[in-house]
């Protein structure tokens, strides 16, 4: 199949990838893919984990542990500033989430399938050009770090490839599903941290400055920092929305901010179907990779009403929880879908004439 998904991924470069790129920036709109070349060697699944209990009967949910080691040609340009780059090789390991769906009486029994990635994957890419590339306007406060973020959360739910196998399936309800639920996390506090900071070249222990980093797939955020404290209070409340369960789950990692490069005081990662499963924990958690420190985290599983009976109940047990918190609560959640649009006004653009 390799040479047939590599036809496939040419396919996404140009019609989807590229014009994003292009309408990003204004200094992007001559940006063009040269040559795309993913390479003969074939991308690796090491395990397949098939989900029976709490799925829809008309899907099929796999998650593939995958591992892409390829050496490639993907040239690009951009033509405005004459700059050219590309990328020799790339990496990527990690877990994707296919889903066949729906399931039908006629051949081929599936009406599409989804992809994307349930947490950020590991992402290596090697460069040729790139300091070319960073020094075009618009592009010049980006570095390679910020580029791989922002290819790896490309592919984070919510992001995915919707791929129609039918011509009848509803490809906007599945390319845009609507979420399973929304996660109300609770960032309280931490105890018994270690302490980073060091004095007179590291004979005095000092105390750090702690900070922490959520994650629920591509959605991110980040507290405040607590100056010189091992065990601050942060009491901020953020709030996450949900769209695959089983599976996604809530990643907290505590940095020390320092100077230079902050120091890691430890991470812990909570599967989310625990927290849907007892609708609110309210726990101190052992932070994980670390030899101590403990956080105290406050969930909540919120589901999706279809009307609003139920908002003035809810607009009410907000206003009572707002004043424990620093950031307002949500009490509805409002999806837009732009399906289409007709008669729209034409557009012309003035050319001048070449003179020989």
């Amino acid at each position: 199949m390799w040479p047939f998904i590599c036809q496939f991924i040419e396919k996404l470069f140009r019609e989807t990838i590229e014009p994003a790129v292009r309408g990003a920036n204004n200094h992007l709109s001559t940006f063009s893919f040269t040559k795309i070349d993913i390479g003969h060697q074939p991308l690796r699944i090491n395990g397949v984990k098939v989900y029976t209990e709490n799925v829809d009967k008309r899907q099929i949910i796999l998650d593939l542990q995958i591992s892409f080691v390829g050496n490639c040609e993907i040239d690009l340009e951009i033509k405005r500033y004459f700059c050219r780059a590309g990328v020799k090789s790339i990496q990527i390991h990690g877990t994707m989430r296919v889903i066949l769906e729906p399931l039908i009486g006629d051949m081929p029994l599936i009406g599409a399938l989804s992809l994307f990635f349930l947490r950020k994957p590991l992402l290596e890419i090697n460069w040729t050009g790139l300091t070319n590339l960073l020094d075009v306007p618009g592009l010049n406060g980006l570095s390679d770090t910020i580029i791989l973020d922002i290819i790896s959360n490309y592919l984070v739910l919510p992001n995915r490839i919707t791929v129609p196998l039918v011509s009848e399936v509803q490809i906007a309800q599945l390319r845009f599903p609507i979420p399973k639920g929304v996660l109300r996390i609770h960032f309280i506090e931490a105890q018994d941290l270690e302490g980073k900071d060091t004095y007179l070249k590291g004979i005095v222990k000092g105390k750090s400055d702690p900070y922490g980093i959520i994650r629920v797939g591509n959605q991110i955020f980040q507290s405040k920092v607590i100056k010189e404290n091992l065990n601050p209070k942060w009491n901020e409340v953020y709030e996450a929305l949900v769209y695959e369960h089983p599976g996604q789950e809530l990643e907290i990692e505590l940095f020390d901010e320092d100077p230079d490069k902050d120091d890691f005081l430890g991470s812990l990662m909570i599967d989310l179907i625990e927290v849907e499963k007892e609708r609110l924990l309210d726990e101190w958690f052992t932070l994980d990779e670390v030899s101590k420190g403990k956080l105290h985290l406050k969930l909540e599983w919120l589901t999706l009403m279809p009307t609003a009976d139920n908002l003035d109940k809810v607009l009410t047990s907000i206003r009572a929880d707002k004043d424990q918190a620093n950031d307002g609560l949500s009490s509805a959640l409002l999806i837009l879908y732009l399906d289409s649009a007709r008669n729209l006004p034409v557009s012309y653009v003035l050319m001048d004439p070449l003179l020989s």
